[in-house]
């Protein structure tokens, strides 16, 4: 049994702060109002030491025990996951084909008694981060890999400029590079009604600077983010050390599980779940991805 499995959650995250069973409370509705006007306005908020700083060291090292397991596979991409080779204009943003190098632990190989892990399936967070988002509850997927993964960028690679397929993602540094490896967004780039192709395109030519933020992050932070809007990446991982996140995937509806093609991009195979789910997918927008 691991250290963080022998605590309850009430040990693990600092509710003097972030009070999760008392969010009516003043200090409680005040946390939750704060997200909510960040995320409005920049499409992304931090909530500095989520997971008590005395147990950031048990975090570091459970999810830096299990970043072997990742399945490693550089592959060309651009923005939208889209070919690269597809056939767009000249000047589209979709042309620019990036390596993306970071590496994914599936869920079916982290423990369930990790400090990651009960995090993520706690009624208590869950409602927490549904506030947040100002949605009415949200829904652990019941995709056997990606529901929770650890996001593994070792020194030399990058996880490049990309949108993410849902609205809304949660996130938690678990290990910082020594030097790179740095989240950089341009919030609310894009609409469900515009994709604006001319901002983005600068972007990934190198002249956005003045669209672009850099977030500096810290092992037990907790992030909310809007990445379906706001373009991202993780800038390339120099030195020594390698940059470990935990990312917490929830959906708004029951049942959701990931495409075929996605999911063997990203783990390089998928199960028979996968299998069942093909072509039964919902979406929300027209947009490319």
């Amino acid at each position: 049994m691991s250290t963080s499995e022998a605590r309850p959650l009430e040990e693990l995250v600092d509710t003097a702060r972030y009070p999760l069973s008392e969010l009516g409370s003043a200090a409680g509705a005040e946390i939750v109002s704060r997200a909510r006007r960040e995320l409005s306005a920049d499409g992304c908020t931090v909530l500095p030491d989520f997971i008590r700083p005395s147990l950031q060291g048990v975090l570091q090292e459970e999810c830096s025990a299990i970043a072997p397991r990742a399945h490693f596979d550089v592959a060309t991409v651009n923005v939208y996951n889209m070919a690269v080779d597809s056939d767009l204009p000249e000047d589209h943003p979709g042309r620019k084909a990036f390596d993306r190098g970071n590496a994914f632990v599936p869920r079916d190989r982290i423990p369930a008694g990790s400090l990651i892990s009960r995090l993520y399936s706690h009624r208590l967070f869950q409602a927490f981060v549904a506030r947040c988002f100002e949605l009415e509850e949200l829904h652990e997927l019941d995709d056997p890999l990606s529901g929770l993964v650890l996001n593994v960028v070792e020194p030399g690679m990058e996880h490049p400029w990309h949108f993410d397929t849902n609205e809304f993602t949660v996130s938690m540094l678990t290990q910082g590079a020594h030097d790179g490896g740095t989240f950089e967004y341009c919030p609310n780039i894009r609409s469900a009604q515009d994709e604006n192709f001319a901002d983005v395109r600068d972007v990934l030519e190198g002249r956005g600077e003045q669209l672009t933020r850099r977030l500096p992050l810290r092992p037990g932070d907790l992030q909310l983010f809007k990445g379906r809007y706001s373009l991202h990446r993780v800038s390339p991982v120099q030195g020594q050390v390698a940059r470990h996140s935990a990312i917490f995937a929830y959906s708004e509806r029951p049942g959701v599980i990931g495409s075929m093609s996605r999911t063997r991009q990203l783990f390089g195979r998928v199960l028979p779940e996968h299998l069942a789910a093909e072509g039964q997918a919902v979406r929300g927008d027209r947009l490319l991805d």
